[in-house]
């Protein structure tokens, strides 16, 4: 049995450019899928929070829309309110890469807002993609690697082929006109080979311990690739 690190966003909001605070958090298929995979193959999952605070869902996240009607809403807010380790997450500041088999960024808006600035997650992502230990991320997720630098200043992950939610789809989502910055934008000025696939379809990229996806529908095939490196 494997233990895997699931690090959420402790922000429930998202801080848009006209200092509006969009209600947000973490997305629920994000952790559903993944965790249901992981749990199936028998593997341990432990969550960190920046300050280990309990982390918010994403309201949105949770809509019938979200998740092809009610009945499918309402399984992913059961699997949630299973989750213990939601409700009892580690402090991120205290995380060490050398505790798990592998480590998870799901996204939601708020690693937009907390996880993008937190050096303590960058360092942890810095540490986890130099040891080899595979590295999974998604959607939004792919915020968090901007905070993953050198004392030069550069991004630990540029020249990295990744993925994440793409100008196209925050476009489609009506929110990109009202960001302060785009994340697919961001990823390319910090260095990093940004692959999107299309709209909303499921996109995965995989570069050595390095497991990114690009949208909600990507969580499920990411954490079938990092069950193939966790063997």
């Amino acid at each position: 049995m494997s233990k895997i690190l699931f690090v959420l966003t402790g922000a429930d909001h998202w801080t848009l450019a006209d200092g509006t605070k969009h209600p947000s958090g973490f997305w629920a298929e994000e952790v559903v899928a993944p965790y249901e995979a992981f749990r199936a193959a028998g593997h341990e999952v432990v969550v960190a929070t920046p300050g280990g605070i309990i982390p918010t869902v994403d309201a949105g996240s949770l809509a019938p829309e979200a998740n092809g009607g009610q009945e499918g809403a309402d399984r992913v807010a059961a699997t949630l309110a299973s989750i213990d380790a939601i409700r009892n997450p580690l402090r991120l500041e205290d995380a060490r890469p050398a505790d798990y088999d592998a480590v998870f960024y799901p996204g939601g808006h708020g690693p937009m807002e907390d996880l993008a600035v937190n050096a303590a997650s960058g360092r942890l992502l810095a540490d986890t993609l130099r040891s080899g230990t595979p590295l999974g991320v998604v959607c939004h997720g792919p915020a968090a690697l901007l905070a993953a630098t050198d004392a030069d200043g550069s991004n630990v992950f540029a020249g990295r082929e990744i993925t994440a939610f793409s100008n196209a789809e925050e476009t489609q989502a009506g929110l990109a006109d009202r960001a302060k910055w785009l994340l697919e934008t961001r990823l390319i000025e910090a260095g990093a080979d940004v692959r999107v696939g299309e709209p909303w379809a499921p996109h995965v990229v995989v570069d050595g311990n390095l497991v990114t996806g690009q949208n909600p529908a990507s969580s499920a095939p990411l954490a079938a690739e990092l069950l193939k490196k966790l063997g």
